[in-house]
């Protein structure tokens, strides 16, 4: 089994709707580890050597957050400048993150269709992700593709949400149970509750 670590970021948790839910999943998943980093850290003073210990303890990171001006909340920026520190995460002597893995849980305000050269955000999702898949890159982690919910908003009122909820379920106990085929993820743009490469065995 993985040992699986979910860091939930979100300024504005008490408006929040679909990451509300999606967190409140999170922590009823057995065996698997949750941090609200805004509730821990509500004036940036991150515990470094706190956050490093987490990071060594676990196989699996997944940062959960909405995506804010096509990047992460402001905390979980200031947590990777501090935390993931050159001779720890990366750098001469940085091999602490070696062969982990990071995945990404993210909800969009926009629409899918939004995310394309096309669309009202002129690029795909990925692109805006170009910084965290270089971070994972960098510091020898396996990067899967993002597990996203895009048009967050609606999601409550068009029945999307509990679906998604649902996935996110199956996904960290996928994580926590190395059912998850990373290999296929990594052909995929994103992950949604219908396209989980999850196997049957343990």
């Amino acid at each position: 089994m993985a040992k699986v670590l979910v860091c939930y970021a979100h300024p504005g948790h008490r408006f929040s709707k679909a990451n509300v839910a999606l967190w409140r999943v999170a922590q009823e998943v057995d065996g698997v580890s949750c941090v609200d980093l805004y509730a821990a850290y509500p004036r940036f003073n991150i515990d470094i050597d706190t956050e490093q210990a987490q990071l060594l303890a676990h196989d699996v990171l997944v940062l959960q957050y909405p995506l804010f001006w096509y990047a992460t909340p402001s905390l979980v920026k200031e947590w990777l400048d501090l935390v993931l520190e050159n001779g720890f995460a990366y750098g001469e002597g940085g091999t602490a993150l070696t062969g982990k893995t990071m995945l990404l849980a993210l909800t969009t305000a926009g629409p899918e269709d939004a995310y394309a050269t096309d669309g009202y955000q002129h690029f795909p999702l990925r692109t805006f992700l170009t910084p965290m898949e270089q971070t994972a890159r960098l510091c020898k982690m396996r990067f899967a593709a993002p597990y996203v919910l895009h048009g967050a908003l609606a999601a409550p009122d068009d029945g999307r949400l509990a679906d998604h909820v649902a996935g996110y379920r199956k996904l960290l106990e996928a994580l926590r149970d190395d059912r998850i085929d990373l290999d296929r993820s990594a052909g995929q743009s994103i992950m949604t509750a219908h396209t989980l490469p999850i196997g049957t065995e343990v």
